[in-house]
């Protein structure tokens, strides 16, 4: 398999509004970002993937973008943007901006000039159309609640917005569109970025029947109804040709439905598309049985093994990994996997960094996830920023599929919000994130859990994520080895093989509370392995493995 550094590399997500505000306006900026560089060099991730910092009215926390080529005020200035990254590549580390071109902000110029009747020539930067019996085209929902079509009083069209009302769809059919979005993504090259996240790739290229989706369709369905439609390998090899050929980056697709199937032509070793994408099957295991993610379930192990596995066996040697539990859009994971409970809130937070960093991918650290940090306890409708779950509060509440008290707890266990409190920097006044007022509550836990508390203490969560960030660039088994899940059906334990050449990696998760059992198999009995990361300082190997409360210990041996 071909060595590449994106392979070998951790990412780094940082949401810039909820990372560091350098002057006080309760915000984070990017003169916020460039001051906390050395903690990340720290940490000793490779790669920073900063979430959308360009000019936005920030209706959906800026992935409405209004100018592809400007700054938001609320973060600061272009000259700051410059002199960030910097100092980011002065740390040997390397930036992806995140690339938002599935849709756009309703007040981005091409949208306001499109808007202005039929016969202007922005009109067909965007998906346009006739009503159908006097009312929307289809009943394709929008992800963040009711249709995903807005009536225009004006010319009586309406335009897609598979997202929020204020950010209308592109329309990629139309060659004009895609030689727009190429040429601002070159000009990000050229100025010296390394890549791009892009977010919702797999729903630029939408089926152009625009046919109805299945009966009772609702939004979240919807939006995998959309998904990788039939010419979006076509874009995407022609983003390769025009921006990506030649150029020495990381690109990883966020694609929302994508297949195992699909994937391998994302995401394929023959560098025809991209290097890697997000696929999101495990983070659905606790929706319920209609599509719908507000619930408090917790999914089952034995199919989230089955899942990860599938993609591990499925892409090796053909296509490469992502590997991620949280993001902007994820509840934190040790309150959703995890235990975040004070007595095993550390234990458990290091677990499920093992069970991830040591599959075969490329690792992606949510800004707070090295600290263990967990969900807010958000106390009424006000505390919540976030369009997605403000709107379900009052859609579902309102249609009374839900109580408001059960709506509110749904919401603390699931919204996106819960990544996007402000960063624990330390225990003074605001978690030290801010001088002023946040723009959303501080998890009152800061006292607890920050990152001064954390650097340096040899224990602590982020000096257990320094040290499996550290084995990835000593260790080639554990980016390009091959994986093995044993005992696929238990509820309670996740345990893996890695392999390369004679080398063997056993990789055992406790995901229980409880002391468990396991017997080796016999091809491992009476080895003398060596131990390479545990998250109890005194793991021991027998030919019966006794894991304590949210274990988590990795073996090494070579064979004979």
């Amino acid at each position: 398999m071909d060595k590449t550094w994106w392979k070998e590399s951790v990412v780094y997500q940082i949401y810039p509004r909820s990372f560091c505000d350098s002057n006080g306006d309760g915000i984070g900026d990017l003169k916020g970002i460039t001051g906390k560089l050395d903690y990340l060099k720290e940490l000793g991730v490779d790669v920073i993937w900063l979430s959308p910092v360009y000019e936005s009215p920030n209706d959906d926390n800026g992935y409405d973008i209004s100018d592809y080529q400007a700054i938001m005020k609320d973060f600061g200035t272009m000259e700051d943007f410059d002199r960030m990254l910097s100092q980011i590549h002065e740390r040997g580390m390397k930036l992806v901006m995140d690339l938002v071109v599935n849709h756009t902000s309703d007040e981005h110029p091409w949208f306001v000039e499109s808007r202005k009747g039929k016969e202007n020539p922005y009109r067909d930067y965007y998906i346009w159309k006739d009503p159908v019996k006097g009312g929307a085209p289809n009943n394709w929902g929008s992800c963040f609640g009711g249709s995903a079509w807005e009536k225009d009083e004006k010319s009586g069209e309406y335009y897609l917005h598979l997202f929020s009302v204020k950010q209308p769809d592109l329309n990629w059919e139309n060659e004009a569109v895609r030689r727009e979005v190429y040429r601002m993504m070159n000009w990000w090259l050229d100025k010296g970025v390394d890549g791009f996240r892009m977010d919702v790739i797999s729903l630029i290229s939408k089926d152009p029947a625009y046919p109805d989706g299945p009966a009772g369709l609702n939004s979240y369905a919807a939006f995998n109804f959309c998904a990788n439609g039939p010419r979006v390998h076509e874009f995407l090899q022609e983003m390769r040709r025009e921006v990506l050929d030649g150029r020495d980056t990381l690109t990883v697709g966020e694609c929302s439905g994508v297949t195992l199937e699909e994937a391998l032509k994302y995401a394929s070793l023959d560098g025809k598309e991209l290097n890697m994408v997000f696929q999101f099957e495990h983070m659905d295991l606790d929706f319920d049985e209609n599509g719908n993610k507000w619930t408090d379930r917790k999914c089952k192990l034995s199919q989230l093994k089955e899942i990860l596995s599938r993609w591990q066996a499925g892409l090796y040697k053909k296509a490469w990994n992502s590997l991620f539990w949280c993001n902007h859009d994820q509840p934190r994971v040790v309150s959703r996997l995890g235990n975040d409970s004070a007595q095993y809130r550390e234990v458990s937070a290091k677990m499920l960094a093992v069970c991830s960093h040591m599959m075969q991918g490329t690792p992606y650290i949510y800004q707070g996830e090295e600290l263990g940090m967990t969900n807010a306890p958000f106390a009424d409708i006000s505390d919540f920023r976030d369009l997605d779950s403000i709107n379900a509060y009052r859609e579902l509440t309102e249609k009374g599929i839900f109580s408001r008290e059960e709506m509110l707890g749904y919401l603390r266990y699931k919204s996106r919000d819960n990544a996007r409190t402000p960063m624990q920097w330390e225990d003074s006044e605001n978690a030290g994130f801010s001088t002023g007022k946040p723009w959303i509550m501080v998890n009152p836990n800061y006292h607890e859990i920050n990152a001064k508390e954390q650097v340096g203490r040899e224990d602590s969560v982020f000096s257990f994520y320094k040290e499996l960030v550290a084995l990835r660039k000593e260790r080639p088994i554990i980016v390009y080895g091959d994986y093995r899940l044993l005992e696929p059906e238990s509820e309670e334990l996740f345990i893996y093989e890695r392999g390369l050449e004679k080398e063997r990696l056993l990789v055992a998760c406790n995901f229980t509370g409880k002391e468990l059992a396991w017997e080796l198999p016999e091809e491992m009995k009476g080895r003398r392995p060596e131990l390479v990361i545990a998250n109890y300082p005194d793991a021991q190997w027998a030919d019966t493995l006794m894991l304590r409360a949210y274990e988590a210990v990795v073996w090494e041996w070579t064979l004979d």
